[in-house]
């Protein structure tokens, strides 16, 4: 995520309107953007610096008419508190400027930590899936409530009136543990930034930590080891496929409109939904919605907007091609990811010959691509090819 940094003339965040210019140093980052846009919004007047390179994230700005300038030191002045992202650190122009001017100063997380104490807060959370869920739960209470709402693909939206304000929670540096939300729910815990956490002990801790901030209850997926350990102060209430869930889906169909499953509320019947997307873990995501919303005491068919839910932002973006191929984009990068975008794309498909191309190349470095992917994620893909400036070059890994 990309520093932000917000200015502004009000240090209580509780409630009302700032009523200051808000610039946002870095505002084409993911996590600064869908800020400016919430503030936005919300009433604010926001403008924002960054880099002149067009990054997908500021159409949303440049769509609200959000002011984008170059970065200048002479965007720091008197009056003014300034918050931070975590990408810049101490030494950047304009918070040294800052600090030489004695600014209250707040990093991006301490901010949002703050923000989210208007409304009925749901943080989503873990080591794959906040994106999507985070999508498809500001999609489906936003067809029934005014709702806010933070995703991590860098869409924003603000509603003066919103009783609901969803958004991703990244563990990493355990950010997350500024938060309090009222909800919290955890997708999965797995070993991931190996750059800060030891290990997926030391994840674990982290997520047992932010478990002990939220305020009334938690929703977690019971089919993962780690969370299934998890000990909190509020109610957690557990979904997934396996036997001894609170909320279990069963009879789980494909077709060409999508995903259908039934879903059991310990061990009754509550309802059948279906979502536009495929494979397991889509329909993990939607089990967890549906627990939070029916938690919140939403009804079956309220929670049925499920179903027109389009997606996230490089999340299995499919683009026609030339004679009847698909391309299909998406953000995975840890294998876990990359075998989920496989068995959606198997199961959209199944009558498909699947190829595997790859650019990320600090993925590519470790393990020779998780023993590439597992073998394809047993034998689903013909060939993994590299595309970029890797020492494998364009060639065949598999």
């Amino acid at each position: 995520m990309k520093s932000l940094c917000i200015y502004y003339t009000q240090d209580d965040l509780s409630g009302g309107s700032i009523h200051a210019d808000l610039p946002f140093i870095g505002i084409k980052g993911t996590g600064m953007s869908a800020l400016a846009q919430i503030l936005h919004d919300s009433g604010e007047h926001v403008q924002g610096s960054d880099i002149e390179k067009h990054i997908f994230t500021e159409d949303a700005l440049r769509e609200k008419n959000i002011k984008i300038l170059p970065f200048d030191q002479a965007n720091i002045t008197e009056d003014l508190t300034i918050i931070a992202g975590n990408a810049f650190n101490d030494e950047h122009d304009e918070i040294v400027k800052a600090k030489e001017l004695g600014l209250d100063f707040y990093r991006y997380h301490e901010f949002l930590g703050e923000w989210l104490t208007r409304y009925t807060s749901i943080a989503v959370t873990g080591a794959h899936g906040k994106t999507s869920t985070t999508g498809l739960l500001a999609h489906t209470l936003k067809h029934n409530v005014p709702t806010s709402y933070l995703i991590g693909d860098g869409t924003g939206h603000g509603h003066p009136e919103s009783q609901y304000f969803v958004f991703e929670a990244c563990e990493y540096r355990r950010h997350f543990l500024a938060y309090k939300p009222d909800y919290a729910i955890m997708t999965n815990i797995d070993f991931d930034h190996p750059d800060y956490f030891r290990s997926v002990e030391d994840v674990f801790d982290a997520f047992q930590s932010m478990a002990m901030n939220v305020e009334k209850g938690i929703i977690a997926c019971g089919d993962d080891e780690y969370l299934q350990q998890i000990q909190a102060k509020v109610p957690v209430v557990y979904y997934g496929f396996t036997e001894g869930n609170d909320f279990q889906a069963k009879h789980v169909k494909e077709s060409e409109e999508g995903t259908t499953f039934d879903v059991y509320v310990r061990s009754t019947f509550y309802d059948t939904f279906t979502i536009p997307q495929y494979g397991n873990h889509s329909v993990l995501n939607a089990l967890s919605v549906i627990a939070l919303m029916q938690y919140e005491s939403f009804s079956a068919q309220q929670i049925s907007h499920l179903k027109s839910f389009p997606g996230v932002k490089r999340r299995f973006t499919e683009t026609e091609w030339q004679d009847g191929q698909i391309l299909i984009d998406d953000y995975a990068h840890h294998p876990k990811e990359i075998e989920a975008t496989i068995d959606s794309a198997r199961k959209k498909y199944p009558e498909k010959t699947l190829w595997l191309f790859s650019n990320h190349t600090h993925l590519l470095e470790r393990n020779n691509l998780s023993m590439s992917l597992r073998i394809a994620y047993l034998k689903q893909i013909t060939s993994i090819y590299v595309t970029s400036s890797h020492p494998l070059g364009k060639n065949r890994v598999i």
